[in-house]
């Protein structure tokens, strides 16, 4: 039977150190991690722009978020697939393409709501539509 080893424990700053340090990873090495920071930045000068409500802020950030998180996680499971093989293996391969799609799927969900945040927001500037 396997006996259980008690880790020591990590306080809080270090374990946020960590997290930054995949963060900065992210950036330093996945170009589409970058491409996503950069529609991340262009969303915050649209709504800046279009002067977003507080809700619309919230989702707009929990969207760009979502599509971060997604992309960081499909990096992990990139690199845990290396690590365990480089050979052709097609459960790998299923498990990086259904990675990359739950990317996709967020990504695309994320430009939907973007989308229709900013096209509402556009109308009510240019008076298309009266405001709510």
């Amino acid at each position: 039977m396997a006996r259980y080893v008690r880790r020591p424990r990590h306080s809080f700053a270090s374990k946020l150190r960590w997290a930054l340090g995949g963060v900065a990873w992210g950036v330093r090495t996945q170009s589409n991690f970058v491409i996503h920071l950069a529609v991340a930045a262009a969303v915050v000068a649209a709504g800046i722009a279009l002067r977003v409500t507080l809700v619309e802020w919230c989702v707009l950030a929990l969207c760009t978020a979502v599509v971060l998180a997604a992309e960081l996680f499909n990096t992990a499971i990139e690199h845990l697939a290396r690590a365990i093989t480089h050979e052709h293996q097609e459960e790998i391969r299923h498990a990086l393409d259904t990675s990359a799609a739950a990317v996709l799927m967020t990504s695309a969900g994320a430009a939907m709501v973007g989308a229709a945040i900013f096209v509402h927001r556009l109308g009510l500037l240019l008076e298309w539509w009266p405001g709510a």
